[in-house]
Formats: structure tokens, C-alpha cells, sequence
């Protein structure tokens, strides 16, 4: 990663030009209620470059056709799309081959296969483990699994800083020789916290677990190499980074996805079918019942593209520098809390990542939301499919914003002068 010390906020990281990439997102032209638009939301969901948005008119206006099963001239051409993308998605994310890469629909969808087939076998006694900073889709999966098979969900906490309190989870045997499972996110989507997935990898596996990861914002920020980062299983989504909806990925080691059990049944995902019983195709294939999001896939590939011309490490590194710029602004506001790490950095590792959530004394996230939006900026109210982690915060809910790649200061600035406004209005309305 680039030395970002000396770098001007305003203009971007070295070699990064900030300009150049908000002309590729023609929606950052718009305005909303008359005024520029201002996008912090990008954790929800990112926008897309007009290379995406042209690549996904370009499949269905020349190459629409289904995969695999049409032996002619557009089915050929939709199913070297469709790998195509495969194959640069395993290689934006270091996978060793192609076949390690699922399709899915989103990253509940892998994270649900995920559940699903690794445990198959589990029951009365074998315990799950998650972190009480899991996504809902992060957590659903395994409590309807547990209550499937009678195993015992058990749970990281947090500390008061937002970090994954691992010395008390050593403390209680956390993970032990019961332990089959566990999942974890590799970024916060609402406490912004870098998970040290390898230490904790290197304890489940220890007692023969495995790990599951949700790297959906990870994924869109970091560098990515799932093999370094110690998962067995590892879940992101598309529209999180620069690419459509409707796709999401899931990678698992090649040996591991031999071994799983179909999640869906239907056309694609089989060898042989008679009334007697059915084989299976090798994975990925294994896991992609029917038609798949075909063109979805495909221009996935093309926003890795993107991602990977831009910079991974460029863009990682523009994301660190906005955030510590948000979080010193953010902390000037009366009555204003931030939820999770308030430095980027911690012992020479990365601490957080581009979401910032926090809670404003007296003041509901919703009606923060609405009164940034009557100035054009885009931030996002509730609790973020989180739930139990607010409650453990002790707290109903949190207003977080997001950056990303096209995302500059001005932008910070202009939210950080609309919530100077909002927290002044609600004060002269008490």
C-alpha cells in the first residue's frame, strides 16, 4: 500500500486521481431536491461505472442467450461471458482456480449454502460460533441451523472500543473441541472494525473447525487473498462493488466444495438423473441449480476489471484517508458518538474500514436521515441489519455514513456541515 502521509485530503492518494473516477459514475451528476448529490451510502450499496452499466446493455443487446444448454452461436457466447467473469472474479479475490467461485444471488444466498452444507452432519452437542457484530445474514442462517439440528449457537463479544474482544473469548473457551463452525466478518458494516480473521481462523482450525467469512465490505475496500486470509468458505456480494445486483459470490477451497452436499436441486447441478436417485456435477456447478444471474456474473467480471485498473491498494488507501478525515470532523459535533474504532490505524495494522456509524444525543437516525436528504446527501438510518449489535451497544438504532472510491472530502465536509445544522435545529427546538 502507497505511503499516504503526505497527501493532500482534497485531492486524492497517490496515483489516484478522484475527478477522473466520479466522471466514470454518471449518476454523481445528478442533483436531488435541487441541490448536488452527495452519496454516503456506499456500504448499502455502491454505485456503478458507466463500463458496468454499458456492459450489462451490451450482453442483452448482442449475447442473451442461456448458459451451458444452447448449442448455438448466443448460447456460446453467454457461457464464455458468464466463466469469463468466473475466472476474473477468482483472480480479483486470489483463488487458486475458477471452480473455487459459486455464483450465487447475493451474500445471504452463499451464506445460507454456506449453513446448509456445512452442516449437514452436525447435531446435539456441536457448538456454532458467530461475533455479536454479525450482519443479519450473518446470523439467521446459523440460528435456523441450530435449530435444525440441536447444535449451540455461542457468540464473540465487543469490546468498548468495537473490537472483538478475543482475550475473553480465550478466557471462556470460546472455541473448543465442541466447535464445528465459524462464521465472522471480515469488516463491520456498521462499526467500520478489520477483524483479525486469520487469528481466528488459526483457533477454529486448530480444533478442526471450519471458517466461514462475510467479506461483503471487505471485498469492495481491501485487497483481497482468500487463501492468506485463512477462510474455508468466504461470502461477498456484487453490488457492493461497483457491479449489478442480483449477483453475489461464494469462494470455498476446491477439496472442501467436493465434499459439500447440493443446496438447490434443478437443471445444471447434476450428472445424471433417474427416478432411482441422482449424481452431481463437480463444484461450482454442484451449487448453480437452474439458470444462473448470467449476465450478472459476466459484467461482475468487468467491475473487478474496473476495481483492479483503478487500484486495489489505491483505493483501500483513499478509503483510509477519508475516514480518518471523517472521524476527526465527526468528533467536533456536540453530543455526537462514533460507534466502533475513532483511528484508522492501530499498532501498525488497519483498524476499520469506510463505514462510520454513530448516535447523536436526543436526535432519531431517521430524522437525521431525512433532513441530510432535503440537502442532497444520501446517509443511512436504522440498524443496518444489525439488531443485536445495537442492543449490546445499548442502543435502538445509528445513522452511519459510507465513502468510497469516488467519494471526496468536500463530500465530507458538506455532511459534516448538515449534521452541525441538524444537531442546531433539534437544540433551539428543545
Amino acid at each position: 500500500m502507497p505511503d499516504t502521509t503526505d497527501l493532500d485530503p482534497r485531492t486524492g492518494t497517490t496515483g489516484f486521481d478522484v475527478a477522473a473516477v466520479r466522471g466514470d459514475f454518471p449518476i454523481l451528476a445528478r442533483e436531488v431536491g435541487g441541490k448536488p448529490l452527495v452519496y454516503l451510502d456506499s456500504g448499502n450499496t455502491s454505485q456503478k461505472p458507466q463500463v458496468v452499466i454499458d456492459a450489462i446493455t451490451e450482453h442483452y443487446a448482442r449475447h442473451n442467450a442461456n448458459v451451458a444448454r444452447a448449442m448455438h452461436t448466443l448460447g456460446a457466447e453467454a457461457t464464455a461471458a458468464y466463466e469469463g467473469g468466473r475466472t476474473r472474479i477468482a483472480q480479483f479475490i486470489g483463488a487458486n482456480r475458477p471452480e473455487e467461485v459459486v455464483f450465487t444471488k447475493n451474500a445471504s444466498e452463499a451464506l445460507n449454502l454456506a449453513a446448509h452444507t456445512l452442516g449437514a452432519g452436525l447435531g446435539p452437542g456441536d457448538e456454532v460460533v458467530v461475533t455479536v457484530m454479525e450482519h443479519h445474514s450473518n446470523i439467521v442462517p446459523w440460528q435456523l441451523l441450530c435449530e435444525r439440528t440441536g447444535a449451540t449457537l455461542r457468540w464473540f463479544d465487543i469490546t468498548d472500543e468495537g473490537r472483538l474482544d478475543l482475550a475473553a473469548a480465550q478466557a471462556e473457551g470460546l472455541i473448543n473441541e465442541r466447535t464445528r463452525i465459524v462464521s465472522l466478518t471480515w469488516v463491520s458494516n456498521v462499526l467500520g472494525t478489520v477483524n483479525p480473521v486469520d487469528t481466528v481462523a488459526e483457533w477454529a482450525h486448530a480444533v478442526g473447525a471450519k471458517v466461514v467469512v462475510d467479506a461483503s465490505q471487505g471485498v469492495p475496500q481491501l485487497p483481497t487473498d482468500v487463501v492468506a486470509l485463512g477462510a474455508d468458505l468466504l461470502a461477498f456480494t456484487g453490488h457492493k462493488m461497483v457491479g449489478p445486483t442480483g449477483v453475489g459470490v461464494l469462494w470455498g477451497r476446491h477439496d472442501l466444495l467436493a465434499e459439500l452436499p447440493p443446496f438447490l436441486g434443478g437443471g445444471e447441478m447434476i450428472e445424471v438423473v433417474t427416478m432411482a436417485g441422482s449424481t452431481y456435477a463437480p463444484p461450482p456447478h454442484r451449487f448453480e441449480a437452474g439458470t444462473p444471474p448470467i449476465a450478472q456474473g459476466a459484467v461482475l467480471g468487468v467491475a473487478a476489471d474496473y476495481l483492479s485498473k483503478v487500484g486495489m491498494a489505491e483505493i483501500a488507501a483513499h478509503e483510509r484517508q477519508l475516514t480518518g478525515y471523517a472521524l476527526r470532523e465527526l468528533q467536533q459535533l456536540p453530543g455526537l458518538r462514533i460507534l466502533g474504532p475513532t483511528e484508522v490505524d492501530e499498532h501498525g495494522a488497519v483498524a476499520r474500514g469506510g463505514a462510520i456509524s454513530f448516535d447523536i444525543d436526543g436526535i432519531h437516525p431517521h430524522d437525521v436521515s431525512q433532513l441530510l436528504d432535503s440537502r442532497g446527501i444520501a446517509v443511512r438510518g436504522g440498524h443496518h441489519c444489525a439488531r443485536p449489535l445495537h442492543e449490546r451497544l445499548g442502543i435502538q438504532s445509528s445513522t452511519r455514513i459510507s465513502s468510497y472510491l469516488y467519494t471526496t472530502t468536500e463530500e465530507i465536509d458538506a455532511a459534516v456541515a448538515a449534521l452541525a445544522w441538524t444537531i442546531d435545529f433539534f437544540t433551539r427546538k428543545r
